[in-house]
């Protein structure tokens, strides 16, 4: 019996390992999917072979490389996204080595392509002014800035990741006592945070503009759907172009929706909150993942070195004040 060509292993990866045996999240999913739409637009310019034409003797780990070549060359991919890349295509290859051993050994050569260590520079956040320069930028008068301005209070005080902040729908927002919204992070991971009284005011009166309906997006489209990530990347950095000539410092850095992410973080951190608890606030699987906070914060730092003794202050030495003592310290 021959081995399954590769349209049918890729299509049976998604449809039987990721959605039925595993039931990965949408997230993953569409993460996988754009994995695939890259290798086979580069399969196909650069074998001259439509993708359902392809098979899997084809992708061995020469070419493999050289995709991950052409993702950091010409499409200026970073070595985060590179590995995130390869990380779609090991597991593809892991599924194929069960399911078609006759490929095992061509599995074994691209499950054997390492991932790219890179430099974990330190994370970027606003400070209070120029996180509200920022959210003054959105004009009051129109609909748009209205809403713009309500995404953007959410996302400062709540840390919400982008995918998180356009998936909110009514019924997961909370007035009145124990304000909060309710998000599923990474992993289907439940979670709710709690909102300060001026966001909520923000964030109702922002609601009371909206389409009723438990479905309706928090942060909808002029058209009413979903908010796409992209549409929030665009806006974000719509206003941070607004706001520059009131705060200079905000050309300095480079601000995403993640930036409001890592702002609310920091927040928490310099407000004395445990790491746990910041952890918990942000959705994060392991808590050594809040440690990069403490290497951003300078003012810590700062704050521990003034804790330090004096250098200058002369040290002063043990001295034994009893004859066993004093023979035991001679040893």
């Amino acid at each position: 019996m021959s081995a399954p060509d590769f349209p049918a292993l890729l299509q049976a990866f998604f449809t039987d390992r990721l959605l039925k045996q595993r039931r990965a999240s949408p997230h993953t999913i569409t993460a996988y999917r754009n994995t695939f739409r890259l290798l086979l637009r580069f399969a196909a310019a650069r074998l001259g072979r439509a993708p359902s034409h392809l098979e899997l003797a084809d992708l061995d780990a020469a070419f493999v490389g050289e995709f991950l070549d052409h993702l950091e060359r010409e499409r200026r991919n970073s070595p985060r996204s590179r590995n995130a890349r390869l990380a779609a295509l090991h597991a593809f290859f892991r599924y194929v080595a069960f399911t078609a051993p006759a490929h095992a050994l061509l599995c074994q050569q691209v499950l054997a392509i390492p991932s790219k260590r890179f430099e974990r520079g330190i994370v970027e956040f606003l400070d209070e002014k120029e996180t509200e320069v920022l959210l003054d930028a959105p004009d009051p008068v129109a609909w748009i800035g209205r809403r713009d301005r309500a995404l953007l209070l959410v996302a400062a005080q709540t840390g919400l990741r982008v995918s998180e902040l356009t998936g909110l729908r009514r019924q997961d927002v909370t007035f009145g006592t124990g304000a909060h919204v309710r998000c599923h992070g990474k992993g289907r991971k439940l979670r709710c945070t709690p909102l300060r009284r001026e966001v909520a005011r923000v964030l109702e009166a922002w609601l009371g503009e909206c389409e009723p309906g438990a479905d309706t997006p928090v942060f909808p489209s002029s058209r009413g759907g979903r908010l796409s990530e992209d549409a929030v990347e665009r806006l974000v950095a719509k206003y941070v172009a607004a706001a520059r000539p009131r705060c200079p410092s905000l050309g300095c850095k480079r601000v995403t929706p993640h930036t409001l992410r890592h702002t609310a973080a920091m927040r928490l951190l310099q407000a004395g909150v445990d790491r746990s608890v910041i952890a918990l606030w942000l959705g994060h699987e392991s808590i050594e993942t809040t440690q990069m906070y403490l290497h951003a914060d300078l003012r810590l730092k700062e704050e521990a070195l003034a804790r330090t003794a004096n250098p200058r202050r002369p040290v002063r030495r043990f001295r034994a004040d009893d004859v066993l003592l004093s023979f035991l310290e001679a040893l």
